[in-house]
């Protein structure tokens, strides 16, 4: 189980496409903010359905796009 595992939940319960959470609502779903690790485990969005498009350090959010996999279709 992945640190990050709650985080790529939301994503999948939300289901919104493209979804751009900002820092601080990262953190309040995870109970931590982000760090450097957050590079290593994007990936792992990728089998909830989502994959990590942009982070903005400037603008101190991250967008998030759903994948075309098999989870995704209609």
């Amino acid at each position: 189980m992945s640190k990050y595992d709650p985080l790529w939940k939301y994503l999948k319960e939300d289901g919104r496409s493209p979804l751009r959470l900002s820092f601080e609502e990262i953190k309040q779903v995870l109970g931590f903010e982000i760090d450097h690790s957050f590079l290593n485990y994007k990936k792992e969005a990728k089998e909830y359905g989502y994959q990590v498009e942009k982070i903005s350090l400037k603008e101190k959010n991250v967008l998030f796009q759903k994948t075309e996999g098999p989870e995704n279709r209609t």
